[in-house]
């Protein structure tokens, strides 16, 4: 089988673009949804796309520049050096040539990001599992419960396309180009860590993709296929990839312990006004086990110990399959960043997102199946996450 890196952009987009399609069509039908609930409620899609919750943080960014804070009663301050500049960039450039507001260029910058971003996860999935599993990934990740928010003007779908081709880049070896991505993931959000940390591993262990002779196998995988080992680098390359990996995010935390004279820690004070932090999960448990001092919450209880038992299962058979080690360490940061943060426990679901290749194993499991069982099955689950996308984002929505 010719190795997918060798191939020119086009064929590999024309080789992806039965996964594009899927995947528009199914954010067209979760906003189709949302504009129908939306007005049946006397309320505003386009609004509740651009301009809530974090949308408005960076818009303001994008505005007025950092330095804008609110003091809350408490004596909390939030402050909009929490949020990573890559997203208010862009706006402040497509607003710059063109005639829209910035809520409105960071939607087009988010729509654009998302199609990218199914692009790099097809991408990963076809390089190491083939072009039907690459499909099946793509199609699961857009009809995730919380779909709807590849589609606001936040900046989960710009770091999945960003960490997706970093990842993509790293297992066909090219270790700049990998560097630069993660550099920008790390512009873009905190989590850029995982996606440093997944260069930083491979390029420290070359032999991260296993014996050439030793494909990965698995009963629900249509067709094994071995993990094509990256041609080998100058030691240069790999190290010019793993300097440029944190460049972005440490750029910016560092500007930041500057301005607030915090020193290189001032933006985990920043952090701390938001009442957000690391503490290994122990705020998530107690947020959990109080809901089952009550029957109503106690279901709601249920809900969430599934959930992030779902997530570790996907995870470990993630491992058991033998997902390449640049993927496993990515996932596991972006899960363990997720779950053990200390504050905002209902937007959890929505800082899972990035974690695509959780996914791969039931993207496998579905490529097994003959597209007239897969089909169905995608079709009801997309319908079901477009009608809850639209009822949450008319509600709670993602904090």
């Amino acid at each position: 089988m010719t190795d997918l890196a060798t191939r020119p952009a086009p064929l590999l987009l024309a080789r992806a673009a039965p996964a594009l399609l899927g995947y528009a069509a199914v954010r067209a039908l979760g906003l189709v949804a949302l504009a129908v609930w939306s007005a049946a409620r006397d309320k505003s899609a386009h609004t509740l796309l651009t301009a809530r919750w974090d949308s408005l943080w960076y818009v303001r960014v994008a505005d007025l520049g950092y330095g804008y804070e609110v003091r809350l009663p408490n004596g909390d301050v939030h402050s909009n050096l929490a949020f990573f500049p890559l997203l208010p960039w862009l706006e402040r450039a497509v607003s710059a040539v063109t005639p829209l507001s910035y809520a409105d260029a960071g939607l087009v910058v988010s729509t654009l990001a998302s199609l990218a971003a199914a692009w790099g996860i097809f991408a990963v999935a076809d390089h190491v599992y083939g072009p039907r599993v690459g499909v099946c990934a793509v199609l699961v990740w857009a009809v995730l419960p919380v779909g709807v928010v590849q589609s606001m003007a936040y900046t989960e779908s710009l770091f999945t396309a960003l960490a997706a081709w970093a990842l993509y880049a790293v297992l066909t070896g090219r270790w700049v180009t990998a560097g630069t991505f993660a550099a920008l993931a790390g512009l873009t959000r905190p989590v850029g860590l995982a996606v440093v940390a997944a260069v930083w591993v491979a390029a420290l262990a070359p032999s991260f993709a296993g014996n050439r002779s030793a494909p990965v196998r698995d009963r629900s995988a249509p067709e094994p296929r071995s993990v094509p080992r990256p041609s080998g680098a100058p030691v240069w390359r790999r190290a010019l990839g793993m300097l440029l990996a944190p460049a972005g995010a440490a750029g910016y935390v560092l500007w930041v312990g500057h301005r607030t004279g915090g020193g290189p820690l001032g933006y985990l004070d920043v952090q701390a006004g938001w009442r957000n932090g690391f503490d290994g999960g122990y705020a998530f448990a107690r947020f959990v086990a109080d809901k089952f001092t009550s029957f109503p919450s106690a279901l709601a209880g249920v809900g969430l110990v599934v959930g992030v038992g779902l997530v570790l299962w996907l995870y470990v058979v993630g491992v058991r399959q033998g997902q390449p080690l640049p993927l496993l360490v990515y996932t596991g940061v972006v899960v363990a960043l997720a779950l053990c943060a200390s504050s905002y426990f209902g937007s959890k679901p929505r800082l899972l997102m990035p974690a695509f290749s959780l996914l791969l194993p039931l993207a496998r499991a579905l490529a097994a199946l003959r597209t007239a069982r897969s089909a169905p099955i995608l079709g009801a689950v997309a319908v079901a996450s477009a009608l809850y996308g639209a009822f949450w984002l008319n509600g709670s929505g993602p904090p």
